[in-house]
């Protein structure tokens, strides 16, 4: 079943889908392309696999000059919520940010019961479902400084969605990124590094996972072209749908 959260008189709800139309608790139905698409979950904690694709950490040595290795473990970073938004908001570019702003979509987990000390083998057992994410990220920044505060959490640099899907193996599904249109990244989550039941169960030796909680598990290849105002940016996924935005510059 696909789930998702929309805005309904000004207040977020939950629904799911059936057909074209987004049902909510109260039976009535919404058509989807009528429908504001909140983020499916506002999550409690926010976490980020950062290199877990190898040709990604090749090209961005090779394009951004920077000396990335290949992790000798799964590590975790975390973003921030005010971040988030919906398929079908806006992305938007601070008046000072020079760029380049590049797209990173993922697979996202979201986290369904409580995990601590869980093994490999049950990890899955924790998740709700999956969904959609567009890590975006201004490199001049992420390259700048000390942290990631600007570079990959402005507002509005974390789209998630458009749904949340169970019942699918996270191991095997082919990510698409389009720009208007245009395919610029296709890549398949069998080339993580780490896979999603390896960092679950890593990750719950230290911290607990709680209901709600999102982790992504980052990107693979090229990020490029830079995102531009105007652009069209899509995150698609056959089974999950397609998480799209548009793209503008700040001028207030």
């Amino acid at each position: 079943m696909k789930r998702a959260r929309i805005e309904v008189g000004g207040h977020a709800v939950s629904a799911y889908l059936d057909r074209n139309d987004l049902v909510t608790e109260d039976g009535k139905r919404h058509p989807v392309e009528k429908a504001k698409l909140l983020p499916p979950v506002i999550p409690g904690n926010f976490y980020a696999a950062g290199l877990n694709y190898r040709a990604h950490i090749e090209w961005a040595n090779q394009h951004h000059g920077t000396s990335y290795k290949v992790p000798s473990q799964a590590d975790i970073g975390y973003r921030s919520n005010n971040a988030l938004i919906g398929s079908g908001a806006d992305i938007v570019i601070p008046r000072d940010s020079t760029g380049p702003v590049e797209f990173e979509g993922e697979l996202v987990a979201i986290i369904g019961s409580a995990a601590k000390n869980v093994s490999e083998k049950n990890a899955l057992g924790c998740v709700a479902g999956y969904t959609l994410g567009n890590d975006v990220s201004e490199r001049t920044w992420q390259r700048a400084d000390r942290t990631l505060w600007r570079a990959k959490n402005a507002d509005t640099f974390k789209p998630m969605g458009p749904f949340i899907l169970d019942g699918i193996d996270p191991m095997d599904q082919p990510i698409e990124v389009r720009i208007n249109g245009r395919t610029v990244s296709s890549y398949n989550t069998r080339d993580m590094i780490f896979s999603v039941a390896h960092y679950i169960a890593r990750m719950s030796r230290y911290v607990t996972l709680h209901p709600g909680d999102v982790i992504w598990f980052g990107c693979d290849g090229a990020t490029v072209p830079a995102l531009q105002p105007g652009d069209l940016v899509e995150v698609v996924n056959p089974a999950i749908g397609v998480l799209a935005n548009r793209v503008r510059r700040d001028l207030d």
